[in-house]
């Protein structure tokens, strides 16, 4: 089989490995799909230890969607031919290798599967495409509910539901950013706002319903003024934003949302930024703000995710904007890098 192998730096081979032997309780899965993460991106521009724990020498990728050809003889939860999510923590049966499940090669041995737990099934009302984004949406669905408020259960269908009529802004039109959008709609947003720098993305991010803000070309202030109306905060009237979700990064996101955030207003971040912060506790206090992390995901975002995309709603599968195979991977891994001109990036594989 084909497996794209990190070898470090701005350095990756394709290369011809054997296929793995399957263990009696094991599942082999062929890829059909596999999207390019962030941090598949910053690991190849920058080294090891920048994304991702991946390697050198070893298979990466984590974000696919596979089906099922050969099962151990003690495997009866899944049948061959049926469409799987590879579960990244758990599909190699050991949570380091979440970033390098190999994602980026033809076939993924999957130990010891279990289903909903290693692999989960795919709806079929999902394209082959689109489920291959499962993975980071499952990222921003979960910051989306981080930054909802809990309204109880629905007892019929046994799902949580949220506060409703509220309003988010989020920062980043990546993949992860635009699924925090589209879920916090999901969940009963009233409006949300998506900022970024890069007109090409945010151009995707209103062809899907959202209001945008070009941070570089537009006064953030007057555009969320303009978008949500007003509420009080401790310096004055400023945007009536419930939410401020950053799945960017920048430093400055945190300033603005300590500076103009509303009262009882609250922030997530699900981006990765390990810069050690100040923060003004008695500011915080008074004005009842509050700062939530999240990262990673649960099942039931799995499974949001997947009627979310099922629902037809949005056509997610715009966002995507450019395919490879996986001959032409670290081509693909750097246009996945060009946010000025791409969207998410796709290597699809040959299937027979």
């Amino acid at each position: 089989m084909k497996a794209g192998i990190y070898l470090g730096q701005k350095n990756i081979e394709i290369r011809e490995l054997e296929m793995p032997e399957v263990g009696d309780r094991d599942v082999l899965v062929q890829n059909l799909y596999s999207s390019i993460c962030g941090t598949d991106v910053a690991v190849y521009k920058h080294g090891p230890n920048t994304g991702h724990r991946v390697n050198i020498g070893g298979e990466f990728g984590h974000e696919t969607v596979s089906r099922v050809v050969k099962m151990g003889k003690d495997v009866f939860d899944f049948s061959v031919g049926e469409r799987v999510y590879p579960y990244p923590r758990y599909a190699k049966n050991d949570t380091t290798r979440a970033g390098t499940i190999g994602g980026f090669s033809e076939y993924i041995l999957v130990p010891e599967a279990k289903r909903e737990h290693s692999l989960y099934p795919v709806d079929e009302r999902i394209s082959d495409k689109l489920a291959s984004l499962i993975e980071p949406f499952t990222v921003g669905c979960r910051a989306a509910r981080r930054g909802m408020i809990p309204a109880g259960m629905d007892e019929a269908t046994k799902k949580s539901v949220y506060v409703k009529g509220q309003n988010a802004v989020v920062f980043g039109a990546g993949t992860i950013g635009i699924a925090a959008a589209v879920a916090f709609m999901y969940f009963g947003m009233n409006n949300v706002m998506v900022c970024d720098l890069s007109d090409y993305r945010l151009t995707m991010a209103k062809n899907l319903g959202f209001e945008i803000c070009n941070m570089d070309k537009e006064d953030f202030r007057v555009k969320a003024n303009h978008i949500f109306g007003t509420a009080p905060s401790l310096k004055g009237e400023t945007a009536n934003i419930d939410c401020w979700l950053d799945a960017a990064g920048a430093e400055n996101i945190l300033e603005q949302f300590i500076e103009l955030g509303k009262i009882e207003s609250r922030f997530v971040t699900v981006a990765v930024n390990n810069a050690i912060r100040e923060l003004d506790l008695l500011h915080m206090t008074y004005s009842q703000k509050s700062i939530i992390g999240s990262g990673g995901y649960m099942p039931e975002d799995v499974w949001d995710v997947q009627e979310i995309m099922a629902s037809g709603r949005w056509n997610l599968e715009s966002i995507i904007t450019h395919e490879f195979g996986i001959d032409d991977l670290e081509k693909a891994i750097q246009t996945a890098g060009e946010v000025a001109n791409a969207g998410n990036v796709v290597i699809r594989f040959k299937v027979d």
